[in-house]
């Protein structure tokens, strides 16, 4: 099974705004926005989605990137 992987820190690194900013933009919590970051949530509501990609201008897939197993792991092949 693949799995979705959360690329919000590299978006927020190529607009140049804090965690703290993005949370008093956004309103939701350093804490919450911080487990987004590093990928430790296993659910985003569209609301909290909606109003992350209107603070950083972005598209959803710019944030969310699905990975198929098949594109896991290539040291296997060689």
């Amino acid at each position: 099974m693949g799995q979705i992987i959360l690329r919000l820190d590299r978006v927020m690194a190529d607009r140049k705004i804090s965690l703290k900013e993005l949370s008093e933009k956004v309103g939701v919590s350093n804490v919450n926005l911080s487990k987004m970051k590093t990928g430790k949530i296993s659910a985003i509501r569209f609301s909290t989605l909606e109003a992350i990609c209107e603070a950083l201008n972005c598209q959803p897939g710019d944030i969310l990137e699905y990975k198929s197993d098949e594109q896991g792991d290539t040291s296997k092949d060689a």
